[in-house]
């Protein structure tokens, strides 16, 4: 009875001494640790873990020491093994904790609360897939070295290791598509195809990508909806990527309207709008008319933003104030049907009234800067030479 209780004893003092050594590291790390992000993060993330396995390694090694008269006997056997099950567990939970304030502390020297963030989002989406994948390998570890503590796992190793290649085989067709998808998503992490706060366009939504996971990624709709998609999917079929290379974009709104309206009246009303905007990024505003055909004029307002939600705002704005302008001060550009009228022999007027030909009107060679999408402006240059080339010459 006497051994019993030293050995309790014995158990609780090398608790007691595990924690108060702990205890004092913590406090150090804490103390001479403050100017360091690294060492701030492991004092707030790693204590407690460090604790517990701490703990569970000194009673493991107390029983150990203290229990020499129970040599060979099952009690013995079952404690102590339990007690490595513990430490196992409990390492393996501090190896990850120390692994994902590693993954924080990286994190932290990206900021995404900055207009231009295209370059944190990529790094943010690589160390979430590694965080994830990392846990993974972990638990798989973990669970690995447990079951080899079992003499009976230990015994059929050998049978094991002969049938691996056809267990692998049968595994590898039963899992292939959980196996594509963490491939898929491996893929997407490293290839800067898609990343996390990226606005995409995918099955006919808009959306951002909310979540990206080894098997699948949530995105999240403009009116708030999630569709779930497997990563596989941005690997096989095309979708639209808003903020690819940067979260500025180009947004248009288009207004079929009667051949009566005035073009650069119309034009220099958008450009007023959007400088008095703040949704306006300062580099994109132009009108065109992009087609003349069925009666009507088709005019497309190509305008800028600075990211995806401030570009749907002013493509609505633009939209409505338009639509204002010319109903209030142009209503003979909306667009309307026309009928002619002859008389009873079906004669139109204009086969006998010589039409008059208007003065001709001298213009420029050179089309207004907001006229032009591909030059007239530093942006539109650059866009010229991306979709020309600038050793080519441009068709006129």
């Amino acid at each position: 009875m006497q051994n019993y209780l030293e050995t309790a004893v014995a158990a609780l003092v090398a608790a007691a001494v595990a924690l108060f050594l702990v205890e004092i590291v913590h406090r150090l790390t804490r103390r001479f640790g403050r100017r360091s992000l690294l060492l701030t993060e492991l004092t707030d993330h790693a204590h407690r873990p460090f604790q517990v396995a701490g703990t569970v390694l000194a009673v493991q090694f107390a029983v150990r020491f203290t229990t020499g008269y129970a040599v060979g006997d099952s009690w013995r056997r079952l404690l102590l093994h339990l007690l490595i099950l513990g430490v196992i567990a409990t390492v393996a939970w501090l190896v990850a904790c120390l692994l994902v304030v590693v993954e924080d502390t990286a994190l932290a020297r990206f900021r995404v609360d900055v207009p231009d963030n295209r370059h944190a989002r990529r790094v943010r989406t690589q160390v979430v897939m590694l965080r994830r994948l990392t846990i993974a390998v972990i638990v798989i570890l973990t669970v690995g070295v447990m079951l080899m503590t079992f003499p009976s796992v230990r015994g059929i190793g050998a049978g094991v290791l002969t049938s691996a290649g056809v267990a692998g085989v049968v595994a590898a067709l039963a899992a292939q598509s959980l196996l594509g998808n963490v491939f898929a998503g491996l893929q997407l992490a490293f290839s800067d195809a898609v990343r996390l706060d990226d606005v995409v366009v995918v099955e006919g939504e808009w959306g951002r990508i909310e979540e990206l996971t080894l098997s699948y990624v949530v995105v999240q709709i403009w009116d708030d909806r999630r569709l779930i998609l497997p990563t596989s999917y941005f690997t096989s079929k095309p979708f639209q990527n808003w903020t690819r290379t940067e979260a500025a974009v180009l947004g248009t709104a288009e207004f079929d309207v009667d051949w009566a309206v005035p073009v650069q009246t119309m034009r220099e009303e958008l450009r007023r709008l959007v400088e008095g905007t703040e949704l306006w990024d300062g580099r994109v505003c132009v009108l065109q008319v992009t087609d003349a055909t069925g009666g009507t004029v088709r005019l497309r307002a190509l305008v800028s933003a600075a990211d995806a939600g401030s570009l749907w705002d002013l493509r609505c704005l633009v939209r409505e104030h338009l639509v204002a302008w010319i109903r209030d001060n142009r209503p003979t550009a909306m667009p309307r049907l026309r009928t002619e009228l002859g008389d009873s022999n079906s004669n139109l007027s204009w086969q006998w009234v010589q039409p008059r030909r208007p003065a001709r009107r001298q213009s420029d060679t050179e089309a207004p800067d907001d006229a032009r999408v591909f030059g007239g402006s530093d942006d539109g240059d650059a866009r010229s030479e991306a979709f020309v080339g600038p050793e080519e010459t441009r068709p006129q």
